[in-house]
């Protein structure tokens, strides 16, 4: 499962500890199931897009509710559009934030120039 999916041991008891995975025991070791790679893959994805783990595991866990997922995929589409908006908002904020670092570093490099001395290379 580790190198399957490049987490750490650590990384999947953490993940059984929060309940998000159930493995099967066999003395010391876990057995992951089918359904358990699926979930990983779909935390591990959940988390890449930002989501918390608690958002995650309620996400999951509509899998259950018994009305073939329509609520775990509506509810999964709405959490998915808020995300995408404040993400949206995160690169705007971002955009802003290195035109202006860009601008205060051409301002030294030319300052620098007018000093004799050559700014580091980019």
């Amino acid at each position: 499962m580790c190198a399957e999916f490049d987490v750490t041991p650590r990384t999947l008891r953490f993940y059984e500890y929060k309940e998000l995975l159930q493995p099967r025991r066999e003395g010391q070791k876990r057995l992951f199931t089918k359904r358990d790679k699926a979930r990983l893959k779909l935390i591990l994805r959940g988390k890449r897009f930002g989501f918390s783990l608690d958002e995650i595991r309620e996400l999951l866990d509509l899998y259950y509710v018994g009305d073939q997922q329509a609520t775990q995929l509506a509810r999964t589409y709405e959490r998915a559009l808020l995300r995408m908006k404040a993400m949206r908002e995160q690169r705007a904020e971002l955009d802003v934030a290195i035109d202006d670092l860009q601008r205060n570093l051409d301002m030294v490099s030319q300052m620098l120039e007018q000093r004799g001395v050559k700014a580091a290379a980019e």
